[in-house]
């Protein structure tokens, strides 16, 4: 509580915009108001940093290219969504996101068997389904020459 709340003067002192929320809100408990920033760019530490909170950072771009860099300009990747009528640029634009869960025109729903994980610093592996198994497993390739077969020689 105290960390996702004290991102609103460190928003504020490093020039963003509290555009709503920004408040802790009912006082019996600990919860934060939905909050929007504005104004910032992705220098801030509201840009840079995993918030984990009801919390999201608005920064203007002037075209796709702009976004991805913006977007990917970050030691984090857990999470990314992407609103877009277009499905040529939901496909192009998921496809070079460095994040580990995206969602195109829909909030956080997941269907709990399907795998849980970031890229980056947000994690490695994946938790949910049959993908939770393999973060404590080791893979290992072995081939086997059943028959005749020449070896190439390297050298004279």
């Amino acid at each position: 509580f105290r960390k996702v709340t004290s991102y609103f003067d460190i928003a504020t002192s490093e020039g963003a915009t509290v555009a709503a929320g920004g408040a802790a809100g009912d006082p019996a408990g600990y919860f934060v108001q939905p909050t929007l920033f504005t104004g910032a760019d992705n220098g801030m530490r509201i840009a840079q940093e995993e918030i984990f909170g009801p919390v999201l950072t608005s920064i203007r771009f002037s075209d796709e290219d702009e976004a991805l860099k913006l977007a990917n300009d970050t030691d984090y990747g857990l999470a990314a969504y992407v609103w877009t009528n277009d499905l040529a640029r939901a496909l192009r634009v998921t496809d070079r996101l460095e994040a580990g869960m995206i969602w195109v025109n829909s909030e956080n729903v997941r269907h709990l068997p399907t795998p849980f994980g970031g890229a980056k610093a947000s994690g490695m592996g994946r938790d949910g389904g049959d993908w939770s198994f393999e973060f404590y497993m080791e893979q290992k390739h072995i081939g086997f020459a059943t028959g005749e077969h020449k070896i190439p020689r390297l050298g004279n």
